[in-house]
């Protein structure tokens, strides 16, 4: 026997896919949306710098770096610390997703 190829044709219907690539659509988004529900710890309200910047997959002194520059919101808290919003995290995740 030797090494002989045969071709595979495939025939679809496409309005038949329709439905099944809508509802993988819709769990899709849904996935993503849960996900974004979850970032963080579920009734936490802000993050110091490294947390956030872990939450991020990022160094400290990147998410400073971003901070700093204005790339991202943060707030002042007691003794002038720094805190990051469960928000603000989703909202910079967001705003740099690719299309």
């Amino acid at each position: 026997m030797g090494n002989e190829t045969k071709a595979l044709s495939l025939n679809l219907d496409l309005d038949a896919l329709k439905p099944l690539i809508a509802a993988v659509v819709t769990a899709t988004l849904d996935a993503r949306e849960a996900g974004q529900a979850q970032v963080g710890e579920p009734g936490r309200l802000a993050y110091g710098e490294a947390e956030a910047a872990r939450l991020l997959g990022l160094h400290t002194h990147q998410l400073r770096d971003m901070r700093l520059r204005g790339e991202i919101a943060c707030s002042r808290i007691v003794g002038n610390r720094v805190a990051y919003q469960r928000s603000d995290l989703v909202k910079y995740l967001e705003e740099r997703r690719v299309k």
